[in-house]
């Protein structure tokens, strides 16, 4: 049986919203097919909303839950018409992320699914983290069950977007986790060049790399953690941030950019990785995969750009597919929690 999904995804450096449509067929394996997929850049508005939300009370929050909700359903509404898309048998959203914290046994992805279905009328699934996080795990990375279950034919699947975070097979047991903020830290930098991202990486390729900083990035905890782990703009403010001052902007820039490579090189060698498939934004700043490229040997494949852009888009699509059929969405071996489960919330 083939079933239709629209996935609706919405990372962390505020590109927009992504969304996919594909269908999905179980044989012997699972595979699918993108028919559709666009990203909608937000409006300076909705930029804003989303990003000073960490900043809002209670209420605020809870009227912004609502009021994003409507929002998504009223853009998947709207791209529905456009492709004149007939055969859907459910939604899948992400959702936004404003807190994650699961050591305190919390996150929140705003934009409230009710809402979703509201508008467009069809079956919606959403909130996929927080029961993962209620069982003890970090509620991310969730994309591994989608590289486990659709891309298997990699040694591994690497997502350059707010921040790197890898899937991987070790002792027949899929694991993940973050590895390093990316686009979170590079876009706020270049935004005092009038920027909203570093095309190509061309602007930190003119920097200094500032050795002090560089040190104090790479000896940051986190590095040192074991997986499984996960990052948030919370960690971001409370480490990263702070260490900037008093640094040409431009010299951080290229600074945060080597830090990144040789965190992501560090992964790559050290599991003896031979071929990884790159995918998310990142992707496409050429200098930053340079950088990796020299620091490693594993073949690094940059796919078609239907899967960088949209990927994470489809997975989420695959994880409300799951979901549907009360089959396993979650690994366990990648967030931590306590056993493989199916998550979701139906609207």
């Amino acid at each position: 049986m083939i079933l239709h999904a629209i996935g609706l995804m919405s990372g962390t450096s505020l590109d927009g919203l992504d969304i996919c449509y594909a269908a999905f067929e179980k044989k012997e394996t699972w595979s699918f097919q993108i028919i559709k997929a666009e990203t909608i850049p937000y409006p300076k508005i909705w930029e804003d909303k989303l990003r000073n939300s960490i900043h809002l009370s209670a209420e605020e929050l809870l009227e912004l839950h609502s009021e994003y909700g409507f929002y998504l359903g009223k853009l998947t509404q709207d791209f529905i018409q456009k492709f004149e898309l007939k055969n859907i048998d459910l939604i899948a959203s992400h959702g936004h992320t404003v807190f994650h914290q699961p050591q305190k046994k919390f996150t929140l992805q705003i934009g409230d699914g009710r809402a979703i279905k509201i508008e467009t009328g069809l079956p919606v699934i959403y909130d996929f983290r927080s029961q993962d996080v209620l069982m003890g795990g970090n509620g991310a990375p969730l994309v591994p069950i989608g590289d486990e279950l659709l891309f298997s034919q990699y040694n591994a699947c690497l997502n350059l977007g707010g921040f790197s975070n890898i899937s991987l097979k070790i002792n027949d047991k899929r694991i993940a986790f973050d590895i390093a903020p990316v686009n979170i830290v590079l876009n706020k930098l270049v935004q005092k060049f009038n920027k909203s991202f570093d095309e190509n990486g061309d602007l930190a390729k003119t920097g200094e790399i500032n050795d002090e900083l560089l040190l104090k990035l790479n000896s940051l905890d986190f590095y040192q953690q074991f997986h499984p782990k996960s990052l948030g703009i919370e960690w971001c403010n409370k480490n990263i941030f702070s260490l900037f001052e008093n640094i040409e902007t431009i010299d951080v820039l290229a600074t945060c950019t080597e830090h990144i490579a040789q965190q992501i090189s560090k992964v790559i060698n050290e599991n003896k990785l031979k071929n990884i498939l790159f995918t998310g934004g990142g992707t496409y700043n050429t200098y930053l995969i340079e950088k990796i490229k020299e620091k490693t040997t594993a073949e690094i494949i940059i796919p078609e750009r239907e899967i960088i852009d949209y990927k994470e888009a489809l997975i989420f699509a695959f994880m409300g597919v799951l979901r549907l059929n009360n089959e396993i969405n979650v690994l366990a071996s990648a967030t931590g929690s306590s056993f493989d489960h199916s998550s979701g919330v139906f609207a």
